[in-house]
Parts: structure tokens; C-alpha cells; sequence
């Protein structure tokens, strides 16, 4: 059998502290409890992290969730491989312990929603894969068998991109035991020899030792059940050899390693079962099920073990031996669960039945053996018919297609950007020619001078005329020019975050953050440019808004950008839920913009206040800060386009001067008004109203 039943199930990284021992058990759990209370700091969240784990290996799960739970919530100012561990954890309670796959596809999606910046996904590229992989597995659980192909094939992707050899091993896992339930045993047995060839440098921490050995023993599997019984034997043989080389490595773990052998010994005797060597075989099961029936090992694996055992009984008519095998193996159904384990054992039943002559009890237990195996073969036909290499093949070419589009988007950009210059140059050099000629025209026609004063005023009230239309023509080129320098501007800091992590000099290294600063500024300045000239035609989707929940979640997404300069956010609520028909996405900018200036503009340990006041037909929002407020000179520039009135902020962030002349279009468009108070000694505080 199967040594994992799941796909992965990988524990939480952390520095390990020894905070758990039998003897203290409850200790350390009151421990837990009593760190919890206020917030907690990074490191302290890590050792509740690391009691969790010693609590979730020791199979009290419950109790590992809470405490982890618990510790998340009180926590502050965690590290994102902190946040993406904990999801983590709770996927693979859910999945694997609870089977509540729904909650376990949240946790998954979670994850992946975490890679919210292109620096991420770069910098977190191994958690990246692992995520796709995740959410594959909880799909494929759900019998969403196209949808998980699409993970799974995303995660090989992220994986190869980055040269991930773990990452792509854990493809080539899942690939492998995908062709297995298929029974495309050959091609299953290639990615299990493929998956171990890729995790050779992954051989460090414990689990994927422990995939490595179980990818020896699935390999043996799959030559076994193609009745290449030398070659099965074969990868039993390294199996247990490479569990017995590596015993000192992991000598704190004695017993995962003893409930791997029993499960080899398990599978061995498949061959010999075979072969009809019954002695041989009867030998190996008695020493897996000896193994593996033992409180906290793989009672599963024990119990087939067992239905091995019962089918040797039968077949040399041990008829006592027999029925005492097929009664343990009854009471166990109470606590190991598994169809096909039933299955085999009413057909054995039927059996013993029919030789007892007894053929009511031996066609009851026939037709619950038939009924069983027809709810798995149905269960198991959407999976056998897929075929995984036409997936495959099929993912292939829309990536290749994909990468073939962007490539032509690229080319595209460039003929553009060409096709601009082109027309510039010549628009500069007709520029030139016409005041040149225009130039000396005036010079031969001094006579003239009244009538041409009188053109030139013609020419001007034309202008003047045709001043609306450039005005809209200016916005159009700004969005063009704007949305055509987006990509190649974020292919520059994307190819700058990758450099910076190279061997470089300090001068080199100096110069690739100046153009990844640069270029993220130019980016912020493209999308700020891309806000202000949408924002005066694009039409409001306005819908039934709760005002509550809009300005706590707001806030909440910015409480970590606040913490790194140490402030805080408070939060004045309205009394009594309201819902009032607005923008969510424009009213979520206005609110997030604001409490983003007065983190800006604020110095270190200073604290923000965000409140909500029913001033009868509307609602009034403020936010209010201590920071350095506006000079009286800019007040009456902060809210115009491209303004004069931008300085940067207290930790010398880059302000471009455009965030406010949005939210006043915003609030205008709403019915409402945007207004501000503010002095140098006290702060500023920013109103803005929304009609109900």
C-alpha cells in the first residue's frame, strides 16, 4: 500500500525550540495559553508555532489548531512565510484530518491570495508552487479532476521557471499516483523514479526523506501490479536499504521509520502471494501487521496486511485461522475506516460462508462485496477516463500559446513605441520648417504687419476654440502613453528584484536598486497617471454598501503598512449597522488613500484615528492624524491635479501629488464633499461626506 494516503501533508517551518516533552504535556499547553494573552511579537509567535507542531505530531490536533489559531489572532506584525505557514497548517488539518475539503479549499485559496505583488512571487517562489500544488490536491479530492490538472501544471511551471527541483518532484509525486488509481502502472512507476531523481538535493528535512523512501516503495508497487515481480522486488530491496541508511540521520523519529518497513514487508509479500510461496509470505505480513498495528502507526496499512493474511487462510483452507483473522478484522472497521478494505473482506466472508455451507450468510456478504465494489468502480470511473497525458499536452500548448501572445504583445508595444518617436520627430522637424518659413514671410512683409496682427488674432481664437478638444485628446495620449509604458517599465523592476539577489559589487548592486526604486516609483506614478484620467468619465456601479465593514476592512489591509512605522489605527464606528448605496471599489480608494497619507505623512509610534459619524442625511468620515500637517501656502493646492503641494513623507516616501485630486472626483460623483483641517502643531484631519 501507500505509504501517505493524502498527497503531501507538510508540517510548519520555524526554528524548533525543546518546549515539548510527554511528561509536561499539559504544561506546556497551559503555557500556550498564557503567552497568548495581548499581542505578540514574532518570536514568540514562532514558539507557539513550533508547540503546535510538537501537539499536531503527537495527534492532538485539535489542541495544536487552537493553539495556533489563537497565537495568529493575537499576533502582530507577522512575516508573510509566517502568515503562509499558518494557512498552511489549517489546509492540512482540514484536509487530512477533518476532510473537510470546502474549508481546506478557503485555506488554499488563501495562500495563493497572499502572492498579491510580482515581488512576492519572485522572492516566495517554492511557497508559490507549493500553493498551486495545494489547491490542485483539495481539487482533485473534490473529483474536479481538470481544475486540479490546471494546478498541479501551473505549479511545474512556477517550479521550472525558478529551476525548483523539490517543487518539480512534488509534481511528478502527484502525476505518478494520478497514473497509479488509473492503473497506468508503467507510466506511473517513470514519474515515481522521475520524483526521485529531482528531491536527490531535497534529501535535508525529514519529509521529503520520507517521500524519497515512499517513492521507492511506489515504484516497486507499480512493477508489481505490471507482475514485473524481479523489478518490484528490486525497489523493495532499496527501499529498505535506504531506510536503514538514513535510520542514524533520523534517529529522533525511530517509529515513522519502523512503520515504513511495515508497510514494505506488506508489499513484498504481494510477490510472493504470487508466486505461491505462502510460507515466505505469511512471514512478511506477520511482521507488518506486528509493525503496524500498534497504537499511532499505520493501522490502515495493517488492516490490508491482515486481508492478505485472511486471503492465504483461504486459499490452504485454514479454516480456523480464518475466521479469527476476518473477526479482528471486524472490529476494526469502528476505527479504520476503509471501502476496500470492506470489500475484500465480505468477499472472504462469502467465502468462508460457502465452505461452512451456509449460502444465505455467503450471498449476503457476495452482494455487500458486489454492492461495495460497484460504488468504487463508479466513484473511480471519472478519474480512470481522464487522460492525463492529452491534459498534459493540452496545458502545454496554452502556455506555449500564452508566452507566443506576450511576446507578440511585446513586439507590438515596440512598433508603437517606434511609431510615436517616428511621428514626433517628424511633427519636431515640420515644427522647425514652419517657423523657419514662417519666420521669413514676417520679415518680407513688414508692410503688412496690421494684417497680419489680425490673422494672428483669427489663429488665436481658433485655438482657443480647439482648446476643449486638445484638452480631451491630452487625456486619451496620457492614458496610452501611460498604459503602454505599464509593462515594460514592471518588466524592468521585476528583472531588477531578480538581479538584485545576485552576485554583484556594492557599486552594481547600488546602481540596480536605483533603477528598481525608479522603476517602481514610475509604475505608482503610471497607475496614478491611469486613475486621474479614468476617474472623470468612467461611470459609478453603485451598490448597497455596509459603511462598517468598507472602513474596517480598509484599514485591516493597511494595519502592517502602518506597524512598519510603528503606528496605530483606531477605528470609531457608526453605533448600528448602515448600508448606503455607493462605489464599494471608488469609496474603498477614497478611505485606503487617506489612511495611506496619514501613515505617510505621520512620524514613527504616532497614532491614526478613522471615524464614522450619522450627521442625518449622510454619513461624515474622518481621518486624523498627528503628523506634519499642510503649510498654509499649499492648502489651497492639495486637491488639484499634478499639484505643487506634494513633499515627501516622513520615512521619505515618494508622493506624486494625484491621490487627492481623485478622491475629491470620487466624493463629487457620490453627491458628497472633501474637505481638511490642519496645522503644523496639531496634524490634519480630512473630512468627506456620502448622502444616504
Amino acid at each position: 500500500m501507500f505509504i501517505n494516503k493524502g498527497f503531501t501533508k507538510k508540517r510548519l517551518s520555524g526554528n524548533l525550540w525543546i518546549c515539548f516533552l510527554t511528561a509536561f504535556i499539559f504544561t506546556l499547553i497551559s503555557s500556550c495559553q498564557h503567552q497568548q494573552k495581548g499581542h505578540l511579537s514574532s518570536s514568540a509567535y514562532n514558539k507557539i508555532a513550533d508547540t503546535a507542531n510538537k501537539l499536531y505530531d503527537n495527534g492532538q490536533y485539535e489542541k495544536a489548531v487552537h493553539c495556533l489559531d489563537s497565537a495568529f489572532h493575537e499576533s502582530t506584525a507577522l512575516g508573510f512565510k509566517q502568515v503562509y505557514n499558518y494557512y498552511f497548517f489549517i489546509y492540512n488539518y482540514n484536509l487530512h484530518i477533518k476532510n473537510d475539503k470546502n474549508t481546506a479549499l478557503l485555506y488554499a485559496d488563501s495562500m495563493l491570495n497572499i502572492f498579491d505583488t510580482p515581488e512576492k512571487k519572485l522572492k516566495f517562489t517554492n511557497e508559490y508552487g507549493q500553493a498551486h500544488l495545494s489547491k490542485g490536491d483539495v481539487l482533485f479530492d473534490l473529483r474536479r479532476y481538470n481544475e486540479a490538472y490546471g494546478y498541479f501544471y501551473s505549479g511545474k511551471v512556477i517550479a521550472n521557471n525558478n529551476l525548483d527541483d523539490c517543487t518539480l518532484g512534488d509534481y511528478s509525486y502527484r502525476m505518478g499516483m494520478i497514473l497509479y488509481k488509473q492503473e497506468r502502472y508503467g507510466r506511473a512507476a517513470r514519474f515515481f523514479k522521475k520524483s526521485f531523481d529531482e528531491t536527490a538535493a531535497c534529501d535535508g528535512s525529514f519529509n521529503y526523506f520520507y517521500r524519497r523512501q515512499e517513492l521507492l516503495n511506489n515504484t516497486g508497487l507499480s512493477y508489481g501490479k505490471k507482475l514485473m515481480n524481479d523489478s518490484a522486488m528490486y525497489f523493495y530491496n532499496k527501499a529498505l536499504e535506504y531506510l536503514e541508511q538514513n535510520k542514524a540521520r533520523f534517529k529522533d523519529k525511530p517509529q515513522m521509520g519502523e512503520v515504513a518497513k511495515g508497510v514494505v514487508y506488506g508489499n513484498m509479500a504481494d510477490i510472493y502471494l504470487r508466486q505461491k510461496d505462502y510460507d515466505r509470505a505469511k512471514n512478511l505480513l506477520k511482521k507488518s501487521i506486528a509493525i503496524n498495528l500498534r497504537k499511532g502507526n499505520d493501522n490502515s496499512d495493517a488492516q490490508y496486511a491482515e486481508l492478505k493474511l485472511a486471503a492465504i487462510y483461504d486459499d490452504q483452507n485454514a479454516n480456523d485461522s480464518l475466521q479469527n483473522i476476518l473477526n479482528t478484522i471486524k472490529l476494526q472497521f469502528d476505527s479504520v475506516k476503509s471501502p476496500e478494505a470492506e470489500q475484500d473482506w465480505n468477499l472472504l466472508m462469502s467465502h468462508q460462508f460457502s465452505k461452512l455451507n451456509n449460502p444465505q450468510q455467503a450471498m449476503l456478504h457476495f452482494k455487500k462485496y458486489d454492492e461495495i465494489k460497484d460504488t468504487i468502480t463508479s466513484n473511480n470511473r471519472k478519474l480512470k477516463e481522464a487522460d492525463v497525458a492529452e491534459q498534459v499536452k493540452s496545458l502545454e500548448k496554452d502556455n506555449e500559446f500564452n508566452n507566443l501572445k506576450k511576446n507578440n504583445e511585446l513586439q507590438h508595444l515596440y512598433l508603437n513605441v517606434t511609431s510615436v518617436f517616428a511621428i514626433m520627430l517628424i511633427v519636431i522637424i515640420s515644427l522647425i520648417f514652419f517657423n523657419w518659413q514662417k519666420s521669413k514671410k514676417n520679415i518680407k512683409m513688414l508692410g503688412g504687419l496690421n494684417n497680419q496682427i489680425n490673422n494672428q488674432n483669427h489663429d488665436l481664437e481658433k485655438a482657443l476654440n480647439e482648446l476643449q478638444l486638445n484638452s480631451q485628446e491630452k487625456d486619451r495620449i496620457l492614458r496610452t502613453v501611460a498604459h503602454d509604458l505599464r509593462n515594460p517599465i514592471g518588466g524592468i523592476a521585476s528583472l531588477t528584484s531578480v538581479m538584485s539577489e545576485e552576485d554583484y559589487t556594492d557599486e552594481q548592486k547600488e546602481m540596480i536598486k536605483l533603477i528598481k526604486e525608479t522603476s517602481f516609483n514610475s509604475i505608482e506614478l503610471i497607475n496614478e497617471i491611469l486613475e486621474a484620467t479614468n476617474s472623470t468619465s468612467v461611470v459609478l456601479n453603485k451598490e448597497p454598501v455596509e459603511i462598517n465593514s468598507l472602513i474596517s476592512n480598509s484599514a485591516e489591509l493597511l494595519r502592517f503598512k502602518a506597524a512598519e512605522k510603528q503606528q496605530v489605527i483606531s477605528l470609531v464606528m457608526l453605533s448600528q449597522s448602515m448600508e448606503i448605496c455607493i462605489s464599494r471599489e471608488k469609496i474603498w480608494r477614497v478611505i485606503s488613500n487617506l489612511i495611506s497619507n496619514a501613515i505617510k505623512f505621520s512620524p514613527v509610534a504616532s497614532a491614526i484615528l478613522v471615524k464614522a459619524e450619522d450627521a442625518g442625511h449622510e454619513i461624515e468620515i474622518s481621518v486624523k492624524d498627528n503628523g506634519i500637517g499642510i503649510p498654509d501656502k499649499l492648502k489651497n493646492q492639495v486637491f488639484n491635479m499634478f499639484t505643487d503641494a506634494k513633499r515627501p513623507g516622513t520615512a521619505g516616501e515618494k508622493s506624486f501629488g494625484l491621490g487627492l485630486s481623485i478622491c475629491q472626483q470620487i466624493i463629487e460623483k457620490h453627491g458628497g464633499r472633501i474637505w481638511f483641517d490642519s496645522d503644523t502643531e496639531n496634524g490634519t484631519t480630512f473630512y468627506f461626506t456620502l448622502p444616504k
